[in-house]
Parts: structure tokens; sequence; C-alpha cells
């Protein structure tokens, strides 16, 4: 499984640095949008020369090749997604979880002051997920 993330890093232009297949590796294998900082208490262990500081500028090389996404759905965290696929995301207010929303293009239909091109967009939707909408308070 190492060999697929150090080619898909190679092709992004990424030198793949061990540090930088174990993050590569946990994003794609943890799809649960986490942080800097659930990615270092992670890897950490395994990995007891990584900082946080190494974690946060990877996650951030790894946006800037389009190999990961950030996502601001919460006020005082940064998440980042390797599903770099088009959908959207909802945060459950109760059990605090991010689920991935398969995408239509219905939310892609609008239409730009003449001039304006996006280069990013991002939709997401809170409220209560399936099993915390089902549960009795």
């Amino acid at each position: 499984m190492t060999n697929k993330y150090h080619e898909i890093l190679q092709n992004a232009g990424i030198r793949p640095s061990l540090q930088r297949i174990a993050i590569y590796a946990y994003m794609c294998e943890h799809p649960v949008h986490p942080d800097v900082e659930t990615v270092y208490n992670d890897l950490y262990p395994v990995y007891p020369t990584l900082s946080k500081t190494t974690v946060y500028n990877t996650l951030k090389l790894f946006e800037e090749n389009k190999i990961v996404q950030s996502l601001k759905i919460e006020d005082d965290k940064l998440r980042f997604d390797a599903d770099m696929s088009e959908h959207l995301h909802f945060k459950c207010m109760k059990c605090q979880k991010i689920f991935d929303i398969p995408s239509t293009s219905e939310y892609k239909d609008f239409i730009l002051p003449k001039g304006f091109k996006t280069s990013k967009m991002q939709i997401n939707l809170w409220g209560l997920c399936s099993d915390c909408s089902q549960k009795k308070s």
C-alpha cells in the first residue's frame, strides 16, 4: 500500500519522504476529516520525530498540489479531506461527526457576474445525522 501512496506523491510533484507518505496514507485510510492535532496525535507514537508543524506544513503542501483539500466547517479548526471528488460536507451538531454527501449538479446552477472566475467552491451543511435525529434526548 505504501508504494501506491509513494507513487501518488511523486505524480503530484511531491518528494515522498517517510513522514509525508505516512501522513498521506493516514488521510486516505481515515476519511474522518481530521485536523492537524488528530493526525499528529495518531501518528506520533509510530513517528516520534514528527512535529505538529511538519503535519501542518505537509497538509498545506498536499493542498497546494491538489491531493487533499482543506475544510472550514468549524470556527476553531481547519480540517482536511483526501477525497478530491466533488461532494458536500455535513456536520452533525450533536455527535460532531462530519460526513461526505454526494453532490448533484443542482448546487452548481448559479450565474457569476461577468469577469468572475471560481477556483474553489465548498458547501457545508449542519444539522443532525440519521443516528442522532432518531435518538431521544
